[in-house]
Protein backbone atom coordinates (compact mmCIF):
# COMPACT_ATOMS: atom_id res chain seq x y z
CA UNK A 1 0.00 0.00 0.00
CA UNK A 2 2.63 2.15 0.91
CA UNK A 3 4.01 2.56 -3.08
CA UNK A 4 0.39 3.24 -3.97
CA UNK A 5 -0.31 6.33 -1.42
CA UNK A 6 3.13 7.56 -2.79
CA UNK A 7 1.86 7.46 -5.63
CA UNK A 8 -1.44 9.17 -5.58
CA UNK A 9 0.41 11.71 -3.00
CA UNK A 10 2.54 12.98 -6.42
CA UNK A 11 -0.18 12.69 -8.63
CA UNK A 12 -2.21 15.00 -6.35
CA UNK A 13 0.51 17.73 -5.61
CA UNK A 14 1.47 18.18 -9.13
CA UNK A 15 -2.19 18.34 -10.48
CA UNK A 16 -2.98 20.41 -7.05
CA UNK A 17 -0.12 23.10 -8.87
CA UNK A 18 -1.59 23.16 -11.72
CA UNK A 19 1.67 23.92 -14.26
CA UNK A 20 4.27 22.24 -15.20
CA UNK A 21 7.27 21.98 -13.15
CA UNK A 22 10.40 23.37 -13.39
CA UNK A 23 11.57 27.18 -13.43
CA UNK A 24 9.60 29.79 -16.02
CA UNK A 25 12.02 31.31 -18.05
CA UNK A 26 12.86 35.07 -17.87
CA UNK A 27 14.67 36.83 -20.74
CA UNK A 28 18.39 37.04 -19.74
CA UNK A 29 20.05 40.13 -19.39
CA UNK A 30 22.43 41.42 -22.02
CA UNK A 31 25.83 43.19 -21.74
CA UNK A 32 24.92 46.50 -23.83
CA UNK A 33 26.14 49.58 -23.89
CA UNK A 34 24.23 52.75 -23.60
CA UNK A 35 25.30 54.13 -26.52
CA UNK A 36 27.46 53.58 -29.40
CA UNK A 37 31.16 55.29 -29.28
CA UNK A 38 31.34 56.30 -33.03
CA UNK A 39 27.47 56.81 -33.62
CA UNK A 40 28.46 60.59 -33.73
CA UNK A 41 31.17 59.89 -36.39
CA UNK A 42 29.02 58.11 -38.34
CA UNK A 43 26.83 59.59 -41.52
CA UNK A 44 23.47 60.72 -40.60
CA UNK A 45 20.75 61.93 -42.36
CA UNK A 46 17.27 61.30 -43.02
CA UNK A 47 15.94 58.05 -41.69
CA UNK A 48 16.31 55.36 -43.65
CA UNK A 49 14.62 51.74 -44.77
CA UNK A 50 16.67 49.15 -43.23
CA UNK A 51 14.40 46.75 -44.49
CA UNK A 52 16.14 47.84 -47.88
CA UNK A 53 18.70 49.24 -47.05
CA UNK A 54 20.74 48.42 -50.53
CA UNK A 55 18.28 50.34 -52.57
CA UNK A 56 19.70 53.86 -50.62
CA UNK A 57 22.88 53.11 -52.43
CA UNK A 58 21.24 54.27 -55.46
CA UNK A 59 22.46 51.78 -57.99
CA UNK A 60 19.46 49.80 -59.30
CA UNK A 61 21.80 46.99 -60.88
CA UNK A 62 23.22 46.36 -57.01
CA UNK A 63 19.19 46.55 -55.97
CA UNK A 64 18.59 43.98 -58.53
CA UNK A 65 21.49 41.36 -58.00
CA UNK A 66 20.44 41.55 -54.07
CA UNK A 67 16.90 40.82 -54.70
CA UNK A 68 18.10 37.88 -57.35
CA UNK A 69 20.13 36.44 -54.81
CA UNK A 70 17.46 36.49 -52.05
CA UNK A 71 15.29 34.47 -54.26
CA UNK A 72 17.96 32.14 -55.35
CA UNK A 73 20.72 31.73 -53.32
CA UNK A 74 21.05 28.11 -51.96
CA UNK A 75 22.82 28.99 -48.80
CA UNK A 76 19.11 30.32 -48.43
CA UNK A 77 17.23 27.38 -49.76
CA UNK A 78 19.21 25.10 -47.04
CA UNK A 79 18.20 27.41 -44.27
CA UNK A 80 14.52 27.69 -45.31
CA UNK A 81 15.04 23.03 -45.38
CA UNK A 82 16.21 23.59 -41.36
CA UNK A 83 13.47 26.00 -40.78
CA UNK A 84 10.88 22.92 -42.12
CA UNK A 85 12.80 20.40 -39.76
CA UNK A 86 11.97 22.73 -37.04
CA UNK A 87 8.14 23.29 -37.69
CA UNK A 88 7.88 19.57 -38.34
CA UNK A 89 9.67 18.96 -34.76
CA UNK A 90 7.32 21.37 -33.36
CA UNK A 91 4.49 19.53 -34.89
CA UNK A 92 5.57 16.35 -33.08
CA UNK A 93 5.48 17.98 -29.94
CA UNK A 94 2.62 19.40 -30.38
CA UNK A 95 1.14 15.61 -31.21
CA UNK A 96 2.42 14.65 -28.06
CA UNK A 97 0.31 16.36 -26.03
CA UNK A 98 -3.12 14.69 -27.76
CA UNK A 99 -4.62 11.51 -27.58
CA UNK A 100 -3.46 8.87 -30.21
CA UNK A 101 -5.68 6.56 -31.98
CA UNK A 102 -5.27 3.53 -34.33
CA UNK A 103 -7.56 1.25 -36.64
CA UNK A 104 -5.79 -2.22 -36.48
CA UNK A 105 -7.15 -5.53 -38.47
CA UNK A 106 -6.27 -9.28 -39.40
CA UNK A 107 -6.86 -12.54 -40.58
CA UNK A 108 -4.96 -15.80 -40.37
CA UNK A 109 -5.24 -19.25 -41.17
CA UNK A 110 -3.64 -21.58 -39.76
CA UNK A 111 -3.11 -25.85 -39.57
CA UNK A 112 -2.53 -27.03 -36.00
CA UNK A 113 0.09 -30.30 -35.54
CA UNK A 114 -2.01 -33.14 -34.19
CA UNK A 115 1.17 -33.53 -32.18
CA UNK A 116 0.47 -30.65 -29.94
CA UNK A 117 -2.34 -30.68 -26.76
CA UNK A 118 -4.22 -28.84 -29.05
CA UNK A 119 -4.51 -30.58 -31.66
CA UNK A 120 -4.73 -33.87 -30.34
CA UNK A 121 -7.93 -32.19 -28.82
CA UNK A 122 -9.00 -31.15 -32.28
CA UNK A 123 -8.75 -34.57 -34.28
CA UNK A 124 -10.57 -36.02 -31.41
CA UNK A 125 -13.70 -33.67 -31.46
CA UNK A 126 -16.45 -35.28 -34.27
CA UNK A 127 -16.78 -32.49 -36.69
CA UNK A 128 -13.51 -30.24 -36.28
CA UNK A 129 -9.94 -30.58 -38.82
CA UNK A 130 -7.03 -29.33 -37.94
CA UNK A 131 -7.47 -26.03 -39.86
CA UNK A 132 -8.90 -22.73 -38.36
CA UNK A 133 -9.45 -19.25 -39.21
CA UNK A 134 -8.96 -16.16 -37.05
CA UNK A 135 -10.16 -12.62 -37.58
CA UNK A 136 -9.30 -9.91 -35.65
CA UNK A 137 -10.78 -5.82 -36.46
CA UNK A 138 -9.89 -3.23 -32.88
CA UNK A 139 -9.57 0.23 -32.79
CA UNK A 140 -7.73 1.89 -29.93
CA UNK A 141 -7.06 5.01 -28.26
CA UNK A 142 -4.24 6.03 -25.71
CA UNK A 143 -3.50 9.26 -23.53
CA UNK A 144 -0.68 9.96 -21.67
CA UNK A 145 -2.03 13.06 -19.16
CA UNK A 146 0.86 15.69 -18.95
CA UNK A 147 0.41 15.59 -14.98
CA UNK A 148 4.30 17.10 -14.33
CA UNK A 149 4.18 19.05 -17.80
CA UNK A 150 6.38 17.21 -19.33
CA UNK A 151 5.17 17.69 -22.80
CA UNK A 152 4.31 20.85 -22.18
CA UNK A 153 7.92 21.86 -21.55
CA UNK A 154 9.13 19.82 -24.13
CA UNK A 155 6.59 21.66 -26.58
CA UNK A 156 7.84 25.25 -25.53
CA UNK A 157 11.54 23.65 -26.67
CA UNK A 158 10.29 22.47 -29.97
CA UNK A 159 8.66 26.31 -29.85
CA UNK A 160 12.14 27.71 -29.32
CA UNK A 161 13.74 26.01 -31.42
CA UNK A 162 11.63 26.60 -34.19
CA UNK A 163 12.06 30.22 -34.13
CA UNK A 164 15.71 30.07 -33.55
CA UNK A 165 15.81 27.95 -36.76
CA UNK A 166 13.39 30.64 -38.46
CA UNK A 167 15.94 33.53 -36.93
CA UNK A 168 19.28 31.48 -38.64
CA UNK A 169 16.92 31.50 -41.75
CA UNK A 170 16.99 35.82 -41.32
CA UNK A 171 20.19 35.75 -40.77
CA UNK A 172 21.53 34.08 -43.62
CA UNK A 173 19.29 36.22 -45.59
CA UNK A 174 20.69 39.48 -44.18
CA UNK A 175 24.19 37.86 -44.44
CA UNK A 176 23.56 36.83 -48.32
CA UNK A 177 22.46 40.51 -49.16
CA UNK A 178 25.53 41.78 -47.21
CA UNK A 179 27.96 39.54 -49.31
CA UNK A 180 26.17 40.00 -52.49
CA UNK A 181 26.45 43.93 -52.01
CA UNK A 182 29.94 43.30 -50.60
CA UNK A 183 31.11 41.79 -53.92
CA UNK A 184 29.14 44.23 -55.89
CA UNK A 185 30.90 47.23 -54.29
CA UNK A 186 34.29 45.22 -54.59
CA UNK A 187 33.64 44.18 -58.57
CA UNK A 188 33.28 48.38 -59.64
CA UNK A 189 36.70 48.91 -57.10
CA UNK A 190 38.76 46.52 -59.16
CA UNK A 191 37.17 47.86 -62.16
CA UNK A 192 38.26 51.50 -60.92
CA UNK A 193 41.36 50.81 -60.43
CA UNK A 194 41.96 48.52 -63.45
CA UNK A 195 40.83 51.49 -65.54
CA UNK A 196 43.09 53.94 -63.62
CA UNK A 197 46.01 51.28 -64.36
CA UNK A 198 45.21 51.10 -68.01
CA UNK A 199 45.06 54.88 -68.39
CA UNK A 200 48.53 55.09 -66.68
CA UNK A 201 49.56 52.58 -69.22
CA UNK A 202 48.77 54.74 -71.76
CA UNK A 203 49.95 57.17 -70.18
CA UNK A 204 53.53 56.17 -70.27
CA UNK A 205 52.95 54.59 -73.90
CA UNK A 206 52.16 58.10 -74.66
CA UNK A 207 55.15 59.46 -73.17
CA UNK A 208 57.49 56.35 -74.46
CA UNK A 209 56.66 57.62 -78.12
CA UNK A 210 57.59 60.94 -77.46
CA UNK A 211 60.82 60.05 -75.28
CA UNK A 212 61.43 57.64 -78.79
CA UNK A 213 61.08 60.80 -80.97
CA UNK A 214 62.97 62.92 -78.92
CA UNK A 215 65.96 60.35 -79.09
CA UNK A 216 65.45 59.84 -82.64
CA UNK A 217 66.17 63.67 -83.20
CA UNK A 218 69.15 63.45 -80.84
CA UNK A 219 67.81 65.54 -78.32
CA UNK A 220 66.87 62.88 -75.57
CA UNK A 221 69.69 60.05 -74.62
CA UNK A 222 69.10 56.00 -74.82
CA UNK A 223 69.39 55.34 -71.24
CA UNK A 224 65.74 57.84 -71.29
CA UNK A 225 64.10 55.68 -73.42
CA UNK A 226 65.30 52.71 -71.94
CA UNK A 227 64.21 53.65 -68.29
CA UNK A 228 60.50 55.11 -69.88
CA UNK A 229 60.45 51.70 -70.99
CA UNK A 230 60.83 49.83 -67.87
CA UNK A 231 58.52 52.14 -65.93
CA UNK A 232 55.93 51.27 -68.93
CA UNK A 233 56.48 47.30 -67.97
CA UNK A 234 56.06 48.17 -64.30
CA UNK A 235 53.03 49.79 -65.16
CA UNK A 236 51.61 47.02 -67.44
CA UNK A 237 52.59 44.40 -64.57
CA UNK A 238 49.78 45.74 -62.55
CA UNK A 239 46.52 45.21 -65.11
CA UNK A 240 46.94 41.36 -64.80
CA UNK A 241 46.97 40.54 -60.86
CA UNK A 242 44.00 43.34 -61.05
CA UNK A 243 42.37 41.22 -63.62
CA UNK A 244 42.89 38.18 -61.85
CA UNK A 245 41.12 39.80 -58.48
CA UNK A 246 37.96 41.20 -60.91
CA UNK A 247 37.78 37.51 -62.31
CA UNK A 248 37.13 35.93 -58.65
CA UNK A 249 34.80 38.48 -57.96
CA UNK A 250 32.71 38.46 -60.98
CA UNK A 251 32.55 34.41 -60.45
CA UNK A 252 32.37 34.81 -56.47
CA UNK A 253 28.71 37.04 -57.82
CA UNK A 254 27.58 34.61 -59.91
CA UNK A 255 27.70 31.94 -56.67
CA UNK A 256 25.72 34.16 -54.81
CA UNK A 257 23.16 34.54 -56.83
CA UNK A 258 22.40 30.56 -57.98
CA UNK A 259 24.12 30.61 -61.86
CA UNK A 260 27.43 29.38 -63.35
CA UNK A 261 30.35 31.35 -63.19
CA UNK A 262 30.38 33.89 -66.19
CA UNK A 263 26.79 34.35 -66.59
CA UNK A 264 26.83 37.84 -65.65
CA UNK A 265 30.14 39.11 -66.60
CA UNK A 266 28.33 40.41 -69.68
CA UNK A 267 25.69 42.81 -67.57
CA UNK A 268 28.74 43.85 -65.44
CA UNK A 269 31.10 44.84 -68.24
CA UNK A 270 32.34 48.49 -68.45
CA UNK A 271 31.28 50.24 -71.57
CA UNK A 272 33.16 53.53 -71.34
CA UNK A 273 35.38 55.22 -68.61
CA UNK A 274 33.58 55.74 -65.78
CA UNK A 275 29.93 54.42 -67.15
CA UNK A 276 29.86 52.10 -63.53
CA UNK A 277 31.31 54.04 -61.21
CA UNK A 278 31.94 52.84 -57.37
CA UNK A 279 28.23 53.61 -55.57
CA UNK A 280 27.96 56.45 -53.76
CA UNK A 281 27.66 55.73 -49.50
CA UNK A 282 24.00 56.74 -48.30
CA UNK A 283 23.38 57.83 -44.97
CA UNK A 284 22.79 56.07 -41.95
CA UNK A 285 19.34 56.95 -40.60
CA UNK A 286 17.64 55.29 -37.90
CA UNK A 287 20.50 52.86 -36.20
CA UNK A 288 19.06 53.36 -32.49
CA UNK A 289 20.40 52.50 -29.76
CA UNK A 290 22.93 49.06 -29.21
CA UNK A 291 19.58 47.88 -26.69
CA UNK A 292 17.61 47.78 -30.05
CA UNK A 293 20.23 45.27 -31.67
CA UNK A 294 18.84 42.60 -29.73
CA UNK A 295 15.27 43.02 -31.30
CA UNK A 296 16.67 43.74 -34.43
CA UNK A 297 19.42 41.41 -35.55
CA UNK A 298 18.62 37.76 -35.98
CA UNK A 299 21.53 36.16 -35.27
CA UNK A 300 21.29 37.53 -31.11
CA UNK A 301 17.18 36.12 -31.56
CA UNK A 302 18.43 33.05 -32.88
CA UNK A 303 20.82 32.75 -29.81
CA UNK A 304 18.01 34.20 -27.15
CA UNK A 305 15.75 31.79 -28.66
CA UNK A 306 18.17 28.56 -28.15
CA UNK A 307 18.59 29.78 -24.47
CA UNK A 308 14.78 29.53 -23.79
CA UNK A 309 15.30 26.21 -26.17
CA UNK A 310 17.72 24.80 -23.03
CA UNK A 311 15.78 26.40 -20.07
CA UNK A 312 12.50 24.51 -21.03
CA UNK A 313 14.23 20.85 -21.26
CA UNK A 314 15.47 21.49 -17.43
CA UNK A 315 11.34 21.42 -17.25
CA UNK A 316 11.06 18.24 -19.00
CA UNK A 317 14.20 16.51 -17.42
CA UNK A 318 12.34 17.15 -14.03
CA UNK A 319 9.11 16.05 -14.99
CA UNK A 320 11.12 12.60 -14.28
CA UNK A 321 11.01 12.78 -11.15
CA UNK A 322 6.80 12.55 -11.27
CA UNK A 323 4.91 9.61 -12.44
CA UNK A 324 3.80 8.95 -15.84
CA UNK A 325 -0.02 8.26 -16.31
CA UNK A 326 -1.72 7.10 -19.35
CA UNK A 327 -5.15 6.11 -20.35
CA UNK A 328 -6.03 3.40 -23.11
CA UNK A 329 -8.90 2.33 -24.76
CA UNK A 330 -10.04 -0.58 -26.90
CA UNK A 331 -13.08 -1.83 -29.22
CA UNK A 332 -13.01 -4.65 -31.53
CA UNK A 333 -14.43 -7.72 -32.83
CA UNK A 334 -12.41 -10.80 -32.99
CA UNK A 335 -13.13 -14.73 -33.77
CA UNK A 336 -11.16 -17.54 -34.16
CA UNK A 337 -11.54 -21.48 -35.68
CA UNK A 338 -14.79 -20.04 -37.88
CA UNK A 339 -15.86 -17.27 -40.08
CA UNK A 340 -19.00 -15.27 -40.43
CA UNK A 341 -18.99 -14.30 -37.11
CA UNK A 342 -17.00 -11.20 -36.87
CA UNK A 343 -19.22 -8.42 -36.29
CA UNK A 344 -21.70 -10.19 -34.29
CA UNK A 345 -22.51 -9.60 -30.89
CA UNK A 346 -20.51 -12.74 -28.99
CA UNK A 347 -17.57 -11.37 -30.84
CA UNK A 348 -17.36 -8.03 -29.68
CA UNK A 349 -14.02 -7.39 -27.53
CA UNK A 350 -13.22 -3.92 -25.20
CA UNK A 351 -10.86 -3.34 -22.88
CA UNK A 352 -10.17 0.23 -20.64
CA UNK A 353 -6.73 0.15 -19.23
CA UNK A 354 -4.70 2.58 -16.89
CA UNK A 355 -0.93 2.88 -16.90
CA UNK A 356 1.77 4.25 -14.88
CA UNK A 357 5.18 4.89 -15.27
CA UNK A 358 7.39 5.92 -12.73
CA UNK A 359 11.13 5.90 -12.52
CA UNK A 360 10.57 5.42 -8.82
CA UNK A 361 14.42 3.93 -8.00
CA UNK A 362 16.46 5.78 -11.03
CA UNK A 363 16.39 9.06 -9.55
CA UNK A 364 20.81 9.16 -10.13
CA UNK A 365 19.99 8.89 -13.60
CA UNK A 366 17.47 12.08 -13.45
CA UNK A 367 19.64 14.03 -11.22
CA UNK A 368 22.32 13.29 -14.47
CA UNK A 369 19.82 14.57 -17.02
CA UNK A 370 18.50 17.86 -15.72
CA UNK A 371 22.52 18.46 -14.73
CA UNK A 372 23.17 18.08 -18.56
CA UNK A 373 20.36 20.32 -19.73
CA UNK A 374 21.51 22.35 -17.04
CA UNK A 375 24.57 22.59 -18.06
CA UNK A 376 23.18 23.18 -21.95
CA UNK A 377 21.54 26.40 -20.91
CA UNK A 378 24.55 28.15 -19.41
CA UNK A 379 26.35 27.02 -22.67
CA UNK A 380 23.85 28.39 -24.82
CA UNK A 381 23.49 31.59 -21.90
CA UNK A 382 27.49 32.41 -22.73
CA UNK A 383 27.24 32.13 -26.24
CA UNK A 384 24.23 34.65 -26.55
CA UNK A 385 25.93 37.33 -24.09
CA UNK A 386 29.26 36.51 -26.21
CA UNK A 387 26.88 37.48 -28.81
CA UNK A 388 25.79 40.34 -27.74
CA UNK A 389 28.91 41.74 -27.58
CA UNK A 390 30.24 41.01 -30.70
CA UNK A 391 27.12 42.08 -32.50
CA UNK A 392 28.18 45.72 -30.64
CA UNK A 393 31.86 45.03 -31.63
CA UNK A 394 30.46 44.64 -35.68
CA UNK A 395 28.55 48.23 -35.41
CA UNK A 396 31.51 49.71 -33.72
CA UNK A 397 34.19 48.62 -36.05
CA UNK A 398 31.87 49.28 -38.76
CA UNK A 399 31.10 53.09 -37.90
CA UNK A 400 35.21 53.32 -37.42
CA UNK A 401 35.71 52.31 -40.82
CA UNK A 402 33.05 54.36 -42.54
CA UNK A 403 33.98 57.68 -40.87
CA UNK A 404 37.54 56.82 -41.28
CA UNK A 405 37.81 56.08 -44.69
CA UNK A 406 35.46 58.45 -45.83
CA UNK A 407 38.35 61.35 -44.50
CA UNK A 408 40.82 58.68 -46.18
CA UNK A 409 38.87 59.04 -49.38
CA UNK A 410 38.37 62.67 -48.90
CA UNK A 411 42.00 63.55 -48.73
CA UNK A 412 43.42 61.22 -51.25
CA UNK A 413 40.70 62.82 -53.85
CA UNK A 414 42.08 66.51 -52.87
CA UNK A 415 45.71 65.22 -53.37
CA UNK A 416 45.15 62.92 -56.62
CA UNK A 417 43.21 66.52 -58.50
CA UNK A 418 46.84 68.33 -57.21
CA UNK A 419 49.00 65.73 -58.15
CA UNK A 420 47.36 65.82 -61.62
CA UNK A 421 48.20 69.01 -61.97
CA UNK A 422 51.83 68.34 -61.07
CA UNK A 423 52.31 66.06 -63.21
CA UNK A 424 50.70 67.97 -66.19
CA UNK A 425 53.21 71.53 -65.24
CA UNK A 426 56.50 69.08 -64.60
CA UNK A 427 55.90 67.03 -68.33
CA UNK A 428 55.62 70.73 -69.84
CA UNK A 429 58.57 71.76 -68.30
CA UNK A 430 59.97 68.39 -69.51
CA UNK A 431 59.16 69.42 -73.40
CA UNK A 432 60.00 72.42 -72.75
CA UNK A 433 63.62 71.22 -71.34
CA UNK A 434 63.42 73.00 -68.29
CA UNK A 435 63.23 69.05 -66.36
CA UNK A 436 64.12 66.33 -66.40
CA UNK A 437 62.68 62.85 -67.29
CA UNK A 438 63.20 61.34 -64.15
CA UNK A 439 60.74 64.24 -62.29
CA UNK A 440 57.93 63.36 -65.06
CA UNK A 441 58.22 59.32 -64.41
CA UNK A 442 57.89 60.31 -60.42
CA UNK A 443 55.03 62.32 -61.14
CA UNK A 444 53.35 59.48 -63.19
CA UNK A 445 54.25 57.23 -60.04
CA UNK A 446 52.89 58.70 -57.40
CA UNK A 447 49.44 60.07 -59.25
CA UNK A 448 49.05 55.90 -60.12
CA UNK A 449 49.73 55.10 -56.55
CA UNK A 450 47.39 58.19 -55.22
CA UNK A 451 44.99 57.25 -57.74
CA UNK A 452 44.51 53.94 -56.61
CA UNK A 453 44.57 54.70 -53.17
CA UNK A 454 41.87 56.92 -53.52
CA UNK A 455 39.79 54.31 -55.48
CA UNK A 456 40.51 51.93 -53.10
CA UNK A 457 39.27 54.01 -50.25
CA UNK A 458 36.29 54.87 -51.51
CA UNK A 459 35.03 51.29 -52.35
CA UNK A 460 36.46 50.54 -48.84
CA UNK A 461 33.81 53.18 -47.78
CA UNK A 462 30.82 51.73 -49.09
CA UNK A 463 31.62 47.97 -48.00
CA UNK A 464 32.16 49.76 -44.65
CA UNK A 465 28.70 50.78 -45.32
CA UNK A 466 27.17 47.56 -45.90
CA UNK A 467 29.10 46.00 -42.58
CA UNK A 468 27.12 48.80 -40.28
CA UNK A 469 23.90 48.12 -42.05
CA UNK A 470 24.34 43.98 -41.87
CA UNK A 471 25.85 44.92 -37.96
CA UNK A 472 22.33 46.93 -37.31
CA UNK A 473 20.44 44.34 -37.99
CA UNK A 474 19.20 45.77 -41.32
CA UNK A 475 17.70 43.93 -44.18
CA UNK A 476 14.16 42.79 -42.92
CA UNK A 477 10.98 43.87 -41.25
CA UNK A 478 10.73 43.03 -36.97
CA UNK A 479 7.55 44.55 -36.92
CA UNK A 480 6.28 41.96 -39.72
CA UNK A 481 4.81 38.36 -37.80
CA UNK A 482 5.48 36.48 -40.45
CA UNK A 483 7.62 33.33 -39.38
CA UNK A 484 7.10 30.83 -42.36
CA UNK A 485 8.81 32.74 -45.31
CA UNK A 486 11.86 33.73 -43.14
CA UNK A 487 11.48 36.89 -44.57
CA UNK A 488 10.87 38.04 -40.38
CA UNK A 489 10.14 36.04 -37.43
CA UNK A 490 8.33 37.03 -34.15
CA UNK A 491 9.79 36.23 -31.33
CA UNK A 492 8.35 34.55 -28.33
CA UNK A 493 8.60 37.32 -25.61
Amino acid sequence: MFPLRLLMAAVLAVTATGCAVGPDYRRPDAPVPDHYLGQAAAPHGPASDLAAWWNGFGDPQLSGYVAQALERNLDLAQATARVAQARAGLGAANAALLPSGTVTGSAARAYQSAETPLGRVLAATPGNDRWGNAYDANVAASWEIDLAGGLRRGREAAQADYQAASADAVAARLAVAAQTADIYIGIRGLQARLDIAQRQVATRRDLLAKVGLLYAKGVAPEYQVRQTEGELAQAEATVPALQAGLDAALNALDVMLGTPPGTHRDALRVSSPNSSPIPSVPAIGAMGSPADLLQRRPDLIAAERRVAAGHARIGAAMAEYYPHVSLGALLGTATTLSSGHLFSGGASQGAAMLGVRWRLFDFGRIDAQIGQATGREAEALAAYRLAVLHATEDVENAFSALANRARQADILVRGETALARSRAATFAGYQRGAGSLIDVLRADETLLQTADARAQAQTDVARAAVAAYKALGGGWDPDVRNMENGAALQAAR
